[in-house]
């Protein structure tokens, strides 16, 4: 079978390549909430706010084709972070342009706005001035960082903007834009820039390194956050993304680098990559807070392709190793889950007791779901029997064999779990 399989999946990225050529038309479910919210009166700035290369930019440009009014459009790329009135001058434009269409509304968009330092308070400045005097400018602003972007929308835009989180792509995106099937989706995740290339390995790995790590770290992680230990930092990621799906204890981490870091530094540093959409750290479900903070933390990346990146193998010899296979087949239900935690309505969490476990735990306000993931035909479910008779949860589901197919369940919002 595995001589069949590589004239297989040259066959699938040719067809995935051809599908790539119009996934740019695709729209998310997030062009809706932006559309609705600008034709509104003007309210809040809308902030579109999500990891590189999720197609915010993408989303943004099909909007602008579907409003009624006049607008301005720019992007900070080549701007000097440092740059004190580059805002204000944008402003200006598009205060001049509102004012030839008289009646009528104006729209600004700046993407990529954290590549300005400190551009929530000159944003501040500039959208006061309009609500003073009574200037009818939307506002959509878009940022990579999320650690840039809340830390500026909590120090001065306090009740004057919404937020709109673009998560990576789901599989039923990337099946409906690409005609992905799922086994592809479990390895090579949901980048849609970097499905055309999936085809030549060593290009998606370039891909995955220069356009998604190596730009996250550079140009959100490190820019404007004090980093005492660059080293450990990508040891932290490395050994996070690898271990997508297990526990990885902090001491671990350290240990990997002798005298390089310490336990609190690695911590902070997981709650950095997690803020910024490449891996995060999952606390064990307790009822008990402490016992929570304290807990051996499960990592999981937030797109499996970070996971995969870091197996250095092919996606033909992945599939042929049970172990490993089982391991990406979990993290991809992991990364479905944790991307539904960015509006912090839902949390997610693991559960252990010695030798019993629940790989996945949702809690949403009083309702909690034990998530079991089954990649082999093991119909053993004796760590979600014990969490039920525990904790009593609201509903509990297995997923893969002998439970919910992993394309099925991949294809539901994770929210309609709760209904």
């Amino acid at each position: 079978i595995y001589t069949i399989l590589p004239q297989i999946f040259g066959s699938l990225c040719f067809f995935l390549y051809l599908c790539g050529k119009f996934w740019i038309n695709m729209r998310r479910a997030q062009f809706d909430i932006l559309l609705s919210r600008l034709q509104e009166p003007r309210r809040f700035m809308q902030i579109l706010a999500g990891p590189r290369q999720v197609g915010k930019t993408t989303l943004i440009n099909q909007v602008l084709g579907e409003i009624s009014f006049p607008y301005l459009s720019i992007s900070t790329d080549g701007v000097g972070y440092t740059n004190k009135t580059w805002i204000a001058e944008q402003w200006a434009a598009a205060r001049l342009m509102a004012k030839q269409n008289t009646n009528q509304d104006f729209l600004l968009c700046i993407d990529e706005i954290q590549n300005i330092r400190d551009w929530s308070k000159y944003v501040k400045a500039e959208y006061d001035y309009d609500t003073a005097h009574n200037l009818p400018i939307k506002v959509v602003l878009s940022g990579s960082s999320r650690v840039m972007i809340m830390r500026g929308l909590s120090e001065s835009l306090a009740g004057r903007f919404e937020i709109i989180h673009m998560p990576h792509w789901s599989y039923r995106e990337m099946q409906e834009a690409f005609g992905m099937p799922v086994e592809q989706y479990i390895f090579f995740g949901g980048y849609p820039g970097a499905a055309p290339l999936i085809g030549d390995v060593r290009r998606w790995r370039q891909y995955i390194k220069s356009s998604i790590i190596e730009a996250t770290m550079e140009r959100d992680v490190l820019i404007d956050t004090p980093i005492n230990n660059p080293p450990l930092l990508r040891k932290t990621l490395e050994l996070a993304t690898a271990y997508s799906g297990q526990e990885l204890a902090i001491q671990k981490i350290v240990g990997e680098l002798q005298d390089f870091g310490s336990n609190s530094t690695a911590k902070n540093y997981l709650t950095l990559l997690g803020e910024s959409g490449l891996v995060g750290a999952l606390e064990k479900y307790s009822i008990d807070i402490a016992r929570r903070k304290s807990s051996v933390p499960k990592m999981q990346v937030y797109d499996n392709a970070l996971r995969s990146y870091y197996t250095k193998l092919s996606y033909i010899d992945a599939i042929s190793r049970a172990e490993l296979w089982g391991r990406l087949y979990e993290s991809s239900v992991g990364a479905h889950l944790i991307n539904a935690t960015l509006d912090d309505e839902i949390e997610l969490f693991y559960w252990r007791e010695r030798d019993l476990e629940v790989d996945y735990i949702l809690r949403k306000g009083e309702d909690v779901i034990a998530i079991e993931v089954k990649s082999n035909k093991v119909a053993e479910t004796t760590g979600l029997n014990a969490f039920r008779a525990r904790f009593n949860p609201t509903k509990s589901f297995v997923v893969g064999s002998q439970g919910i197919p992993l394309d099925v369940f991949l294809s539901m919002p994770v929210e309609s779990l709760f209904d």
